[in-house]
């Protein structure tokens, strides 16, 4: 195997085994830390208020209906069927739903029942991006890091504890970047393959094989129809991937010697690539729909029937024509006046503080508890619970700027590691901008935090050096270890505030680090 053989394979770490031992026990490890009072508070927090009763009517009927006013009370007081006669209209697709139901079918329509799934993947979410950082940074060490970081962020925590959809989203694309990142090496080594097996020093000039099956490909846009499934802004992570991808497939063949031809990728890989994701995709995505599809009381289920002439009918046929009426409808809601006119929210937070944490989110609060009540104590003047929604703050503020480190790397040292790290940032934070007329909370940004993580790791790379033994390793081990373990008793010191906890105004004012939380 010659020098350039090597270069394409690039293998991972041998210690597949250990990896996986790390992995597993970093899973079980987030598992452990978020499953604890799951059902605390025994009530439906902020939007909870929709999704477990979308989840709860999904799992009895197939489609979302309505709720009277009062439901929330008569659900916690143990009346779950009180759902109204007709449909609800609903602005997201059903997957995170049927998710949630998963929960609800295990242990009921309760608070621990309509959080449970949230929990399960707020633990795939360390799962994912521990094998993604792995993959991209060659460190079980670093991938170990990361899990250990994403255990201990505050926003990833609160967001594993409560029945919203961004969880799930969260975990579906990070898989697809993983998958995506997998198929890099696989077309890379099968280069490589195709150099050996000829006896080639390089491709010479000519563009090289054309490999139209490639499982890992598939397997992300598979994934990324799940990830639409749970929220349609998935789109963008989609899109801005996949071209990244193509452009990775160029870079490969131009290593193994393709020249100009090397640009025959965006043909030769390029328009596999396209129906391998986005046409997958959107198959995938339509079948998240089934529910809807197979039953007739859903929202606007009955519109083809009622519009036989509309060219959407005649095309496509009642059932589709009635779904691609819905998502013109939402897309309005979305982007209109319905959701822009005049709207206002006390925990509004515009995504170009999001990296920082300028606001917090609020999910629940229950105040002036009066002294000698509900563990407040007899000495306090009053206390309170909070669940607020907010990241662990060193960890955040340490990852922007390894963010900003990470762009430079990338253009400056054309280090494709770092690229997965700033493609992560710009499709999961850049698209919100376009949305600044409307109220926008810090909760969207769970999807960034992983990449976020992944540039931290990286700069963690950089401080460490290559393996093996001097000064270099070790004071970066030292810097390394020392900001993980800050990291987690970060995490600890903001704890109370993730959870729920009776605490004093003095013993919140504590945590409550800049005037914009307040």
């Amino acid at each position: 195997m010659n020098d350039l053989q090597a270069a394409l394979r690039d293998p991972l770490p041998r210690d597949r085994l250990t990896a996986w031992v790390v992995t597993l026990a970093l899973t079980v490890l987030a598992f452990a830390v978020r499953v604890v009072d799951l059902g605390r508070p025994n009530k439906l927090v902020f939007d909870e208020t929709y999704y477990p009763k979308d989840a709860w009517s999904l799992l009895h009927f197939g489609y979302e209906r309505g709720w009277p006013d009062d439901a929330n009370a008569q659900i916690v007081a143990g009346s779950t069927d009180v759902w109204e006669d007709g449909p609800a209209f609903v602005v997201h697709p059903p997957l995170g739903k049927w998710l949630i139901a998963v929960g609800e079918h295990l242990f009921g329509m309760t608070s621990f029942g309509w959080r449970f799934s949230a929990c399960v993947f707020g633990a795939l979410l360390v799962l994912v991006t521990v094998r993604l950082v792995r993959r991209v940074t060659r460190s079980t060490l670093l991938g170990g890091a990361a899990g250990v970081l994403l255990s201990f962020d505050g926003l990833a925590f609160v967001m594993s504890r409560i029945g919203l959809l961004d969880i799930f989203q969260a975990v579906f694309l990070v898989a697809a970047v993983s998958a995506l990142a997998a198929d890099r090496d696989w077309f890379r080594t099968r280069l490589a393959d195709h150099l050996q097996a000829r006896g080639l020093a390089d491709l010479g000039g000519v563009a090289g094989p054309v490999l139209l099956w490639r499982p890992w490909r598939v397997l992300a846009g598979v994934v990324f129809g799940l990830a639409c499934g749970v929220k349609w802004n998935s789109i963008y992570v989609l899109a801005a991937f996949g071209l990244l991808s193509v452009a990775w497939d160029v870079g490969a063949r131009r290593l193994a010697g393709a020249g100009s031809r090397s640009t025959m990728a965006l043909l030769a890989d390029g328009v596999p690539a396209f129906v391998s994701t986005v046409v997958l995709a959107a198959v995938v995505y339509l079948t998240t729909w089934t529910g809807w599809l197979v039953t007739s009381g859903g929202y606007y289920r009955d519109w083809g029937e009622q519009h036989p002439e509309a060219t959407s009918t005649r095309l496509l046929g009642a059932p589709l024509a009635s779904l691609l009426h819905y998502h013109a409808e939402i897309y309005a809601f979305h982007t209109g006046e319905f959701i822009t006119e005049d709207a206002t929210h006390s925990y509004d937070a515009k995504p170009i503080g999001w990296l920082v944490l300028a606001r917090t989110i609020g999910i629940d609060a229950v105040n002036d508890i009066p002294p000698g009540t509900d563990g407040c104590p007899l000495d306090a003047d009053r206390c309170q619970r909070v669940i607020t929604g907010i990241g662990t703050p060193l960890l955040w503020w340490v990852g922007a700027a390894c963010l900003l480190v990470a762009v430079l790397w990338w253009l400056g040292r054309r280090d494709w590691r770092f690229g997965v790290a700033v493609v992560g940032l710009a499709s999961t934070w850049l698209p919100w901008f376009q949305y600044t007329e409307r109220p926008q909370f810090l909760f969207y940004a769970i999807t960034i935090i992983p990449f976020t993580v992944l540039a931290v790791c990286l700069v963690m790379g950089l401080l460490l050096g290559p393996p093996g033994p001097g000064r270099r390793r070790r004071v970066g081990a030292v810097v390394c270890g020392v900001f993980v373990a800050l990291v987690v008793l970060n995490f600890a010191f903001f704890y109370p505030v993730w959870t729920d906890q009776v605490l004093t105004k003095d013993q919140w004012l504590d945590r409550m680090w800049l005037r914009t939380w307040v």
